[in-house]
């Protein structure tokens, strides 16, 4: 007996969402984070539409294509803040005006210059970028570990605007994994760790620790990172910036820069000031990120390179 494939894909889908909630609900009571029904619900919603275009549902969405779907982004806020009191107009209004305007941004420039990315990318990148990296809608979700809600709030508008008002190509954002995914992704992470693990302990950045961490916490770590942290990174700095960036100035010069760049966005990470010793290693890690990208231009391949190097570091190196 065949499967229809549609219906087969709608079943991994299903499942593999609930897993994914399921998942995400033990890393809470592991971390000992305590979460409400309409805290709950607000994560549910963003992180379907996350998951949802990782399984191709821009290709639906186009057909009824319009900058004002991502405002609808928006009802997770509302879901969360309005039961819980927590409700600031701010916070509403800013998240509300930066999703208008990338959404209006891209498809301008999907109307002026379908194929070339212009000035209308670069302020999109920097808008999302800015916002993300200086937490300006942090406040939104003033709660224990779910301060970074805004970040994947924007990361589904992000997907929306360019997996759908401005189908750029080749981002290769997508969940249905294949083995060569983690072939790439571990592949470039053992060539990363000689690299780090020399210049770490030579710049003083890198300090062991000699634990030993159960099963459940590294599985627990590698999830919320793969989700909350490396995805969101590799669509901005692989599948978006070097992507684009490839187009203009080629593979090689494209692929130094958004490394460079992937660095200096770790400035301000672990100190007050300039932490210089993070960006150098945070460059480096950028430019073997983007290799595992560009092997077969899939943001997993990079995610898992980036997740298995963010999971040890926090772990035994920190």
């Amino acid at each position: 007996m065949h499967t229809n494939p549609v219906t087969l894909r709608r079943v991994i889908f299903c499942q593999g969402f609930l897993a994914l909630v399921t998942a995400f609900a033990l890393t809470a009571w592991h971390f000992n984070l305590s979460v409400d029904i309409p805290t709950a619900i607000s994560f549910i919603l963003l992180i379907g539409s996350y998951w949802a275009f990782g399984f191709g549902v821009d290709k639906l969405l186009r057909r009824h294509a319009s900058a004002f779907i991502p405002l609808l982004l928006l009802v997770a806020y509302l879901t969360f803040a309005l039961p819980t009191h927590r409700f600031l107009w701010s916070m509403f209004l800013g998240m509300a005006a930066l999703v208008l305007l990338i959404s209006f941004l891209l498809q301008h420039a999907h109307a002026t210059s379908p194929s070339q990315p212009d000035w209308h990318d670069a302020l999109v990148l920097a808008l999302l970028g800015l916002s993300v990296e200086f937490h300006f809608f942090d406040k939104a979700w003033p709660v224990a570990g779910l301060s970074g809600m805004p970040k994947v709030l924007f990361l589904d508008a992000a997907l929306y605007g360019y997996l759908v008002l401005r189908p750029i190509g080749g981002i290769g954002f997508e969940f249905r994994a294949k083995l060569s995914d983690l072939g790439i992704g571990l592949r470039e992470f053992l060539y990363y760790t000689p690299v780090a693990i020399a210049l770490g302990f030579v710049l003083q950045f890198l300090h062991l620790h000699k634990t030993l961490s159960s099963p459940l916490a590294f599985a627990a770590g590698w999830i919320f990172t793969l989700f909350f942290v490396a995805m969101p990174e590799e669509l901005f700095f692989r599948g978006l910036m070097l992507n684009m960036l490839e187009r203009r100035i080629g593979t090689n010069r494209a692929l130094a820069l958004t490394s460079i760049l992937f660095g200096l966005a770790h400035f301000n990470k672990r100190t007050q000031y300039f932490n210089w010793r993070y960006v150098i290693l945070a460059a480096m890690a950028g430019v073997f990120y983007g290799r595992a990208w560009l092997a077969r231009r899939r943001l997993l391949a990079s995610a898992i390179t980036h997740t298995t190097v963010d999971t040890v570091w926090s772990i035994w190196l920190r």
